[in-house]
């Protein structure tokens, strides 16, 4: 008999805040797809495993398009979701997809992004000194994990540097997951009111920058806009929320925080195993444009598709001891950043900020450890798209 699932799982064990829900993990043992009961009693799929998360993610049968989403939590009832607005790329299909994503493939390739290490270098540099400067204790997460990869991203898009304070206030504010409706919507009017500004300033005097370079393209200042919110959201909040709980997670693992203090050599293979361990971007949806076979069910055209990317990255199918973290498991084949033509496309910024961000902070400060006992560290509500931590305390020999 199937296992139908009515809502989707979202507490995570207290004592295991780096694990899925258990809930969700219990669901994948009745198979890697799984009937769902959208919220107003539309039938669609969670789909759990490794391959079939894969399968769909490269499908262009199953669409990316937000006006044939159903919310996997919300009941929206006879609201009409109108499609994404220009340049939000990362919700449309092709050729539209394609028409906002190729103009910036060639800015963010491995070499371009490699570039940007020693300018990354110094960026943490700069705020390693003020964390070493003000003494311990520190929350890791304002003084360190969101701003560095702030201040990176707003290099990229070219945010003048006396604008960059409120600008990450505003992003913040709607991003974090804890904010109320009426602030978040505030937040994320004044974010889009200044892009499109900044998109202005930068057609009459580009400046040497990503948002710069694009505008030298046939896009619309609203798409440039559309654009620039997708970067900003890409670039900074996964990656921030990656060095908050990748931290937390090797201080609650010493033996493989001890391998990668003895040995610098394993830090890109521990970046890819954090990836693949805490899936902080957990899921994404897509709809059947068609009848579709899938893991031998028959997924209806029109039908929405959860798809549980830390599951799929927790699958023993695929991952030998998946819920062990381990610096030296041969790397790659992961999905924190996606497949198929949606692939992430600043999946090679967060690699070098991870590479170069994570080994200087355990460098800098060889007795690192929590300043709270683990079970208080505040985590990231469910609720938020990417999972982490809203403050990590931590402290350090002076």
């Amino acid at each position: 008999m199937d296992h139908t699932v009515t809502t989707l799982p979202t507490t995570r064990r207290p004592d295991r805040p780096f694990d899925p829900p258990e809930e969700l993990l219990r669901t994948r043992e009745h198979g890697p797809i799984s009937p769902y009961t959208f919220p107003g009693g539309s039938p669609g799929w969670l789909v759990t495993g490794y391959d079939l998360v894969r399968a769909v993610l490269a499908d262009p049968r199953f669409s990316s398009r937000r006006e044939l989403m159903r919310h996997p939590t919300i009941d929206f009832g006879d609201i009409e979701v109108p499609p994404a607005p220009p340049g939000e790329f990362l919700l449309m299909d092709e050729p539209q997809h394609g028409r906002y994503r190729r103009p910036l493939v060639g800015r963010f390739t491995v070499r371009r992004m490699r570039l940007l290490a020693e300018r990354v270098e110094q960026i943490t540099a700069e705020h390693l000194d003020a964390m070493e400067a003000a003494g311990p204790p520190a929350d890791l997460v304002s003084a360190f994990a969101r701003p560095v990869p702030a201040v990176v991203i707003c290099e990229l898009l070219g945010v003048p540097y006396a604008d960059r304070g409120s600008f990450q206030e505003h992003v913040d504010a709607f991003m974090n997951g804890e904010t109320d409706d009426e602030a978040l919507l505030a937040a994320y009017t004044a974010t889009q009111d200044y892009l499109a500004e900044l998109v202005r300033a930068k057609r009459a005097h580009p400046t040497d920058d990503v948002l710069s370079e694009l505008t030298g393209t046939d896009l619309t200042d609203e798409e440039l806009r559309g654009v620039a919110l997708i970067l900003l959201a890409a670039g900074l909040d996964t990656t921030a929320n990656m060095l908050g709980l990748g931290t937390f997670a090797l201080l609650q693992h010493p033996e493989q925080l001890a391998a990668l203090r003895a040995d610098p050599g394993l830090v890109d293979g521990a970046v890819e195993e954090l990836l693949r361990y805490l899936s902080v971007a957990k899921t994404f949806l897509r709809t059947a444009l068609e009848d579709v076979e899938l893991g031998g069910r028959t997924i209806a055209a029109g039908s929405s598709v959860i798809l549980s990317y830390h599951t799929a990255n927790r699958d023993p199918q695929r991952f030998d001891d998946p819920h062990v973290l381990d610096v030296r498991r041969p790397h790659g084949g992961h999905l924190a950043f996606g497949h198929g033509i949606h692939q992430c496309l600043g999946q090679q910024l967060a690699r070098v900020e991870l590479r170069v961000a994570l080994p200087a902070l355990l460098d800098r400060f060889p007795t690192l450890r929590l300043a709270v006992p683990a079970g208080e560290v505040a985590l990231r509500p469910e609720t938020a798209d990417i999972y982490g931590v809203t403050r990590l305390p931590v402290t350090w020999d002076a």
